[in-house]
Parts: C-alpha cells; sequence; structure tokens
C-alpha cells in the first residue's frame, strides 16, 4: 500500500497540529495504522498504532493524554491529533501499515511506510 503524510509544520510548545495519511489501497481497512517518529540523531520511535476497525489504539508514554490516533476508513485516511506539543515532539513523522488483526509497536513489523513529514516544535 502506498502511504501519503501531511499536516507537519512548525509550531509553538503549547500547540497543535494534526498530521494526515492517506492510503492507496482499497484494502485499507485490513491494516492496522501506525504512527512513527524519527528525531535527528535518533532512531526511529513508535507513537501510536490503530486497530482495523479503529476500537483499539495504543500510545507511547510519551505522547499519552497529548496525541490521540483515528482513523476513516470510508476514506482511507488515519490522524494524528497532536495537542499540548513540547519541543522534545520535533521530529519527522512516518505512517505505517501492517497487514494484521494485532497492534505493532516495533518499526519492523510494518511492511509499508510513507515519506514522512516534518513536525518542529519551538520552546
Amino acid at each position: 500500500v502506498q502511504l501519503q503524510a501531511s499536516g507537519g509544520g512548525l509550531v509553538q510548545a503549547g500547540g497543535s497540529l494534526r498530521l494526515s495519511c492517506v492510503a492507496s489501497d482499497l484494502t485499507f481497512s485490513g491494516y492496522v495504522m501506525g504512527w512513527f517518529r524519527q528525531a535527528p540523531g535518533k532512531e526511529r520511535e513508535f507513537v501510536a498504532a490503530i486497530s482495523r476497525d479503529g476500537g483499539r489504539t495504543s500510545y507511547a508514554d510519551s505522547v499519552k493524554g497529548r496525541f490521540t490516533i483515528s482513523r476513516n476508513n470510508a476514506r482511507n485516511t488515519v490522524t494524528l491529533q497532536m495537542n499540548s506539543l513540547k519541543p522534545d515532539d520535533t521530529a519527522v513523522y512516518f505512517c505505517a501499515a501492517d497487514w494484521s488483526y494485532e497492534i505493532k509497536t516495533r518499526t519492523l513489523e510494518y511492511e509499508d511506510w510513507g515519506q514522512g513529514t516534518q513536525v518542529t516544535v519551538s520552546s
């Protein structure tokens, strides 16, 4: 599946951004969808994931209570609403797809990746 992420930008600490990822595959509802991020000099890390029907979600401890993942299977879209942003959230954010029944949190478990969108949070 091809993934196209958008919505990144520059925001002040405490602000909000909404990332979107559109998938090309008509069987989008068969994929667990995840968001990951990679800061300069660091490994790519898990941010959030959502089950195929949207009924279950998982978040990294660092973003719990601030970020919300959701999906619209009719529009082949997964979104990441990011509130109360911090400078430590600065990274390139990637959406990813896993043809699976279970939510995964490791990068190697996702088969398809979008191109990434830059999020920069200034202090």
